[in-house]
């Protein structure tokens, strides 16, 4: 394929700015667009054959309607959100071009893909598929192409409940009267490991949980499934039956 330019929306901060960076340490030529720098959005549209949508979850469909109506039908129009049925089922509305949702399964603080989990949901054509599959497993990234439905049944499982479980720790905490610093001395590993985790859920981008927690679909039939659990547990511990809760921690 021959060379292209690359445009990240986005790509001025966070994991659009990974993302900018990588495609550029692989020769291409990268435009990015933020909020109050970089290239214009028209602009970006014109010059690149693929563009890339990497904005936070509550800005990312308002940005696919504005960028897909400008891309001809050969160029690519990508995601990088967390979430991947309506960001695709958007993309395909507002665009003539190719649609592949992709989420990344890693922050942008990894040095290299070497490792990392990447998922693609293609949904229009198929021409640049290859192209994407192919640059990131010689990254060393592990590809995993799958529906958009399919990849949000599994992250309200991955991502959904892993934050939901976070959260609510963090508000007991919070609510328990217990100062954080005296905590400190009666902190095993475990704890401190889940201590930095809630404080990354409760610090500057709250917002990007929350979309994750309220956006997928499949969050309500899995929070029954939750409440049901907790409901078990809390009736066991409050009867003191030690063996009952053995017996459920040993059940297939």
């Amino acid at each position: 394929m021959e060379d292209f330019a690359i445009g990240i929306i986005g790509g001025t901060g966070g994991i659009g700015k990974w993302f900018a960076d990588f495609f550029a340490g692989e020769g291409h030529r990268v435009l990015v667009s933020g909020k109050s720098e970089g290239t214009p959005l028209p602009a970006l549209a014109a010059a690149c054959r693929i563009v890339v949508v990497a904005v936070p979850i509550a800005s990312t469909i308002d940005v696919i309607r504005e960028a897909g109506p400008l891309l001809p039908e050969d160029a690519l129009l990508m995601d990088l959100t967390s979430l991947k049925e309506e960001p695709v089922r958007e993309m395909l509305a507002a665009s003539r071009a190719e649609v592949i949702g992709c989420h990344p399964l890693f922050g942008p603080d990894i040095p290299s893909l070497s490792g990392q989990n990447i998922v693609l949901c293609p949904a229009r054509g198929g021409g640049w598929l290859g192209f994407l599959q192919g640059i990131f497993v010689k990254n060393g990234a592990r590809i995993t192409v799958t529906a958009a439905a399919e990849h949000d049944r599994m992250m309200a499982l991955i991502q959904g409940l892993t934050h939901l479980d976070t959260i609510l720790m963090g508000l007991v905490l919070r609510d328990s009267g217990v100062e954080p610093s005296e905590l400190e001395a009666f902190s095993t590993p475990v704890f401190r490991t889940k201590r930095a985790i809630i404080e990354k859920i409760f610090g500057p981008r709250p917002g990007l949980y929350a979309g994750i927690l309220t956006g997928n679909p499949n969050m309500p039939a899995l929070l029954e499934i939750f409440e049901r659990n907790f409901t078990l547990v809390r009736k066991l511990i409050r009867q003191g039956d030690a063996a009952g809760i053995e017996a459920l921690l040993k059940r297939p």
